[in-house]
């Protein structure tokens, strides 16, 4: 197999194995920086060829001392090179013996443009007693916090040692505090699995902790803690033994994760031992808990088994949704997972519509040479790659006979990385023995990896809880054409309804028509959606709202956008408020872009056609 190298580096990863990382940092919260040292245990990894330059990816660091087995060594930082940073280079002394291995350290501290990290003030905070920081790493940003081979392609067993006034967090196993000074402990940590540079995290703040499984405790602020273990607690091991039945033993020992204030951008990042987690999951029903089923299929996909590169990042995405959704069946029954799975392709729908159904990034296998990563999240690799899967699973014969792949494809590639090639081969593999090649002959690969666009193939999805809500939708639909009174509409048509059904109304409306305002009104005042505590319903009924020009709702859209960093809410708000006002749209974001995550507000910035 040809070498394709992860254009998203600059890391010469391909002519150094780091066998180990060791991470030392102490968290500035005055001058919010972190001052970090990293030793890796490094070779060469090119059989009899000596080693004699190390490159490694930074961004926004300053380095200021590097030592090979203790001894100073030169380096140079190359000129940035825009969103891939700046490549340090390191040349020893002496060409390292492909033999033998050494001890590389980087003294270091970031700077005030990390884009890893947020820092929050008290006020930021549910508290409002302390400062809080945390990271998010993927795609390409370990690299503002810690000189790395930042390529998914690398992944090494670490361990965290982390200086804090506040209590910390960080990808492993905590293993103790040591070292109390002026009012800071050293927290530990050890990951024994190998894991890529952009499951790196840290955290710190005013955090409290409780079990919500024999396996699992969730992080948050103390003033959060009893909602958060209410959503939780009820499905948490329910999740990770149907998710366990699916593939293999959970070997992460601990699944706990970390509810975060608002601003974090994501719904989830799923840093082992320590996944993150955005606060609109606390709906106060139980009714957002597929997030953390989806973060949890991660431990598998992603985490044991990783993307090599970010341009076949369905590996990871699609794979996950795909367990997810099979985890909800085990648990709820096989037509709630294909509700989701409803969902999900409304979902593909839009982005499509929205990148362009020529885009580079309707593709599942991506071409990002010359392109960020980050400009290139959408939910394609998840629902694309998880609707192949489906298909898949549909042409081999059905989940009976598909889902015995699934423990053999993890146990095959578990700790390393993986492409669609090795996928192929994979599935190839597993299932010639079984008499099953001519049914994985008759996909049409080259589609499915390389045209841009929806799937080739639309699945036939069973629709029993979605049939009540095309319903519905009909008639408001209707009505609107026909400029009816809306006044027969009542709080009894979604009575019963999941928080679900309810999304999925509110998106089959929404591709409809432009409702009259007075519909919007009345859709409001029955079903509450603007008021509703889940953001999945409130932010679909802004998005109505906005591309009606509603304008009465315009405030408060304004103050839900600038209360919540998640960009799947976020980024479509404001692309809908810049159609309908511009003005508004440029100084709502004026207003709370500092609130936002880095990553956040850089894509809202290209969103509004404000960046350079």
């Amino acid at each position: 197999m040809k070498l394709r190298l992860d254009p998203s580096t600059q890391s010469n990863y391909h002519d150094v194995s780091i066998s180990k990382l060791d991470w030392h940092a102490r968290i500035d919260f005055d001058q919010e920086l972190l001052h970090g040292k990293v030793s890796f245990v490094i070779q060469s990894a090119r059989v009899s060829q000596a080693l004699s330059h190390i490159i490694l990816d930074t961004s926004y660091l300053e380095i200021k001392n590097v030592t090979i087995n203790d001894i100073p060594t030169p380096f140079r930082v190359d000129k940035r090179r825009g969103f891939l940073g700046s490549a340090l280079h390191i040349v020893p002394a002496d060409e390292i013996p492909s033999s033998k291995s050494c001890i590389l350290t980087i003294l270091y501290s970031t700077t005030k443009d990390c884009t890893a990290l947020q820092f929050l003030k008290p006020e930021q905070t549910i508290g409002g007693k302390f400062p809080y920081v945390f990271s998010e790493c993927q795609a390409i940003h370990a690299r503002s916090f810690i000189p790395c081979q930042d390529t998914p392609s690398v992944k090494v067993p670490c361990t965290f040692k982390i200086r804090s006034k506040l209590p910390v967090i960080a990808s492993g196993i905590p293993c103790g505090t040591a070292n109390f000074c002026n009012g800071s402990l050293e927290y530990l940590f050890e990951q024994k699995n190998p894991i890529p540079s952009y499951l790196f995290c840290i955290l710190s703040g005013d955090l409290a902790s409780t079990n919500i499984g024999p396996r699992s405790s969730v992080y948050t602020e103390p003033g959060n803690l009893l909602a958060c273990k209410y959503e939780f607690e009820h499905d948490m091991e329910n999740f990770m033994e149907a998710a366990e039945q699916l593939t293999l033993p959970y070997c992460w020992t601990r699944y706990d994760f970390v509810i975060l204030p608002p601003s974090f951008p994501y719904g989830g990042m799923e840093n082992p031992n320590a996944t993150f987690a955005t606060p609109t999951l606390i709906a106060g029903d139980r009714s957002n808990v597929n997030v953390i089923a989806h973060e949890l299929a991660h431990s598998w996909s992603g985490n044991l088994v990783t993307n090599e590169s970010w341009q076949c990042f369905w590996l990871n995405e699609g794979m996950t949704v795909f367990l997810e959704r099979k985890i909800l069946g085990r648990l709820y029954g096989e037509p709630t997972r294909q509700f989701e799975a409803i969902i999900g392709w409304g979902e593909l729908e839009e982005s499509v519509k929205l990148l362009g159904e020529d885009s580079e990034y309707t593709k599942l296998i991506q071409n990002l040479e010359g392109r960020d990563p980050d400009d290139a999240f959408s939910t394609v690799p998840y629902e694309k790659g998880s609707n192949f899967l489906y298909e898949i699973e549909r042409v081999i014969g059905g989940p009976s006979v598909f889902e015995p792949f699934l423990p053999f494809y993890f146990r095959k590639f578990a700790k390393s990385t993986v492409n669609e090639v090795k996928f192929k081969h994979a599935l190839y593999e597993y299932f010639s023995p079984l008499g099953l090649a001519s049914k994985l002959d008759s996909i049409d690969w080259d589609t499915w990896y390389h045209a841009p666009g929806m799937p080739p193939v639309k699945p036939h999805f069973d629709t029993t809880l979605a049939d009540p809500c095309y319903k519905l939708a009909e008639s408001w639909t209707n009505s609107a054409k026909n400029s009816d009174d809306p006044s027969k509409f009542s709080s009894k048509d979604i009575e019963n309804w999941s928080a679900g059904q309810k999304s999925l109304f509110l998106d089959v409306v929404y591709e409809a028509v432009s409702f009259p305002h007075n519909y919007i009104k009345r859709m409001g005042d029955v079903y509450s959606f603007a008021e509703s505590k889940n953001a999945e319903l409130s932010f679909r009924f802004f998005k109505l709202a906005l591309k009606s020009k509603y304008k009465p709702l315009y405030n408060t859209i304004a103050e839900r956008v600038g209360s919540v960093g998640r960009m799947k809410f976020v980024r479509p708000i404001f692309r809908l408020l810049n159609e309908a006002d511009r003005a508004f749209a440029i100084e709502t974001f004026e207003k709370y872009k500092h609130f936002y995550h880095k990553i956040c507000a850089s894509q809202v910035e290209k969103d509004l056609g404000l960046s350079e």
